[in-house]
């Protein structure tokens, strides 16, 4: 009788980073080579853990976008210490930092691509997901329905980032739409001079 190894999760993480932080330097490859050299294990090891190519593909799409996620959820949260629009500008200059560009250009891609056989419905969970954070912080200067608006901006700025690559064009606009954020919420506030 042939005894089958036992999966080892931990060995099965570390190969999953390794090909996550390849796709993010390079983009998601078309061949399983480029994860068998960045992950140091053989094709059939990959075969192994993780079944097929595509099985490979989407677990290494969705790590990344879990890594994003808690990134980027972290930097949308409100602070005590400063104003929300501080927050969401602080947010901006990582987000489309050479840090974090990778991120980006990675779902971008998986955005634009029209039959998202690798993340089905992607579009409408990259939308979604992002709506509560912003409420939430909205929420603390009493605008939490402006969330659609700030993250429409937020999509349209990055998509063109991607197509013209001219970021300080867009950091200047991002600036602006705060700018004009913040006289909406100050002319929002009721006036209890004459009370």
């Amino acid at each position: 009788m042939v005894v089958g190894r036992h999966q080892q999760p931990e060995i099965r993480d570390r190969i999953l980073d390794a090909c996550v932080d390849h796709a993010l330097a390079h983009g998601l490859p078309d061949r399983l080579e480029p994860f068998v050299k960045a992950s140091g294990v053989s094709s059939r090891m990959l075969i192994y853990h993780f079944g097929t190519r595509d099985a490979l593909l989407r677990e290494t799409l969705r790590r990344a976008r879990q890594r994003q996620r808690e990134f980027y959820g972290d930097l949308l949260t409100p602070r005590s210490d400063e104003p929300y629009l501080t927050t969401l500008r602080r947010m901006w200059q990582a987000m489309t930092g050479p840090e974090r560009r990778p991120y980006l250009s990675m779902f971008g891609r998986l955005r634009q691509d029209a039959e998202q056989q690798l993340w089905p419905n992607f579009r409408r969970e990259a939308t979604t997901d992002w709506l509560q954070p912003l409420e939430d912080g909205l929420r603390t200067i009493g605008r939490p329905e402006l969330a659609t608006l700030v993250l429409a901006v937020i999509r349209g700025l990055i998509t063109d980032i991607e197509a013209t690559g001219d970021t300080p064009r867009a950091d200047r606009a991002f600036d602006d739409f705060l700018d004009a954020l913040a006289l909406t919420t100050t002319a929002s506030k009721p006036d209890m001079s004459d009370d």
